[in-house]
């Protein structure tokens, strides 16, 4: 029996089904979440999506994406239903510290209740079906693998959009080396059962706000570095200029590519600093990884290729250390 049976078996036993997904929801946490949702409503379940904090103003627009309850405003009701639950999918992370402290204790003493379908590498033991596929270029590829290995005459617009999204966020729209034969035929069968995904690029990357275009552009031309003989770009924001344009959630996303894009950098680290705390976003290409930088000096890790970390501190120190120690990770 393959994992994808071992899941459909699960699900055909199950009445009351949650889905969780990590932190800083983004395309592909959004996308694999929507499209197991619909595919589970059409499997006539009882679903519920429960998330750990509200998803990026840029995602507003997916069909239903009101469904998803967030611990931050709807801590009752997730409760509610993790324990009422009598299966968990744990959807693009790979442990249960990715959803925070609150939401992973509900995760606690459900292991044979809990199913992970994830693509990061270095999966926790911590669900009774763990689907880690480390090599696939999205969790929402996965769940477009699972829902045609039940069968592929359910797949319809309403679970394929979001599936694209999440394909569509995690590639770079398609550029990265995770891509396959294999991502580009199912793309194929999602454009042959009506979704659009001229609208889909539009709705994400085409709907800037002034003060989101402003922000982008008073960090490119003030805050940019360039070190370690041009292999390196920094990009930083302090809390206080994020709320001189007016940020809201989304608005720097994908900003860190901008800074990997200059010629000669193979190593680009955006720094965000909110709430007493600094995010990290790490990206590279070529043979410069970057996973490792994140998991023994800031807390994170991810994908070879792009990785999160986050520091509990204010910016300049925390820039200071990433300085101090990038030299022994730039290769």
């Amino acid at each position: 029996m393959t994992k994808f049976q071992e899941i459909i078996q699960a699900i055909d036993g199950a009445e009351n089904i949650v889905i969780t997904a990590h932190k800083s929801p983004d395309g592909d946490s959004i996308g694999s979440s929507m499209g197991i949702y619909h595919y589970l409503r059409w499997k006539n379940k009882k679903v519920q999506i429960c998330h750990p904090d509200p998803f990026p103003n840029f995602l507003s627009w997916v069909p239903e994406v009101d469904q998803v309850l967030n611990f931050e405003e709807n801590e009752e009701q997730i409760v509610h239903a993790m324990a009422k639950a009598d299966l968990i999918f744990a959807l693009d992370y790979n442990h249960p510290s990715r959803i925070g402290d609150s939401m992973a204790s509900l995760l606690e003493g459900k292991r044979n209740k809990t199913v992970m379908i994830d693509h990061h590498l270095n999966p926790a033991d911590f669900a009774y079906i763990s689907l880690s596929q480390p090599e696939v270029c999205s969790t929402a590829q996965l769940v477009y693998e699972l829902i045609v290995a039940d069968n592929k005459e359910f797949l319809n617009a309403s679970m394929g959009e979001p599936l694209y999204l999440g394909i569509m966020t995690d590639t770079g729209s398609f550029r990265f080396n995770s891509v396959t034969p294999r991502t580009h035929e199912i793309l194929a069968s999602l454009l042959e059962v009506g979704v659009n995904h001229t609208a889909i690029h539009e709705a994400v990357f085409g709907q800037n706000s002034l003060d989101q275009l402003r922000l982008r552009s008073y960090a490119i031309c003030n805050k940019l570095e360039i070190i370690e003989n041009g292999k390196v770009a920094i990009l930083s924001l302090s809390e206080q200029e994020l709320n001189d344009y007016n940020y809201i959630k989304g608005d720097t996303e994908g900003l860190v590519n901008v800074a990997l894009s200059i010629a000669g950098v193979k190593l680009a680290v955006f720094l965000q600093e909110k709430d007493g705390k600094v995010k990290i976003s790490f990206r590279s290409k070529e043979e410069q990884v970057v996973n490792q930088l994140a998991a023994d000096q800031f807390e994170g890790g991810g994908h070879a290729y792009a990785s999160g970390g986050i520091n509990f501190d204010s910016l300049e120190p925390t820039i200071a250390k990433l300085k101090k120690v990038l030299h022994t990770y730039v290769i």
